[in-house]
C-alpha cells in the first residue's frame, strides 16, 4: 500500500512532465501519420506524379485521336490518299505498271541458332 501511495504522489508531483511527454508522443505520432500514413504526404506526392503522367498520356492520346480523325477524313474524301493506300496495302497498280515485291528478311528470332562446338 505504501508503494502505491508513493507512486500516486510522484505522479501528482510530475503531472506537468507526464502531460508534456504525452503531448510530445501524441505530436510525434500525428507527425508520423501525416508524413507516412495512408493519405500522408508521401502518398500525396506519388499520386500527384501519377496524375501528371496520366494528364500527359491523355494529351498524347488526344493528339493521336486528332491525327487519326484527319486520316479518316482524308481517306473518305481525298482521291490521292485513297490511291496511295490502295497501292501500299492492296498492291494495286495502274495499267502498264509492274510491281516488284521483295521477300521479307527473316527476323533473328525465327532463324535457327547455330550449334556451338
Amino acid at each position: 500500500m505504501e508503494t502505491y501511495r508513493r507512486i500516486v504522489e510522484w505522479a501528482h508531483r510530475s503531472r506537468r512532465l507526464l502531460a508534456t511527454a504525452a503531448v510530445g508522443v501524441l505530436g510525434l505520432m500525428l507527425g508520423f501519420h501525416i508524413a507516412f500514413g495512408q493519405n500522408g504526404m508521401i502518398s500525396y506526392f506519388h499520386k500527384r506524379d501519377e496524375s501528371m503522367k496520366l494528364q500527359q498520356q491523355i494529351l498524347e492520346l488526344q493528339q493521336e485521336n486528332v491525327r487519326v480523325s484527319k486520316q479518316i477524313d482524308s481517306l473518305k474524301t481525298d482521291p490521292k490518299t485513297i490511291e496511295r493506300e490502295a497501292r501500299e496495302q492492296l498492291r494495286y497498280a495502274r495499267p502498264g505498271e509492274v510491281i516488284y515485291t521483295l521477300p521479307q528478311a527473316p527476323s533473328p528470332a525465327t532463324t535457327p541458332a547455330r550449334a556451338h562446338k
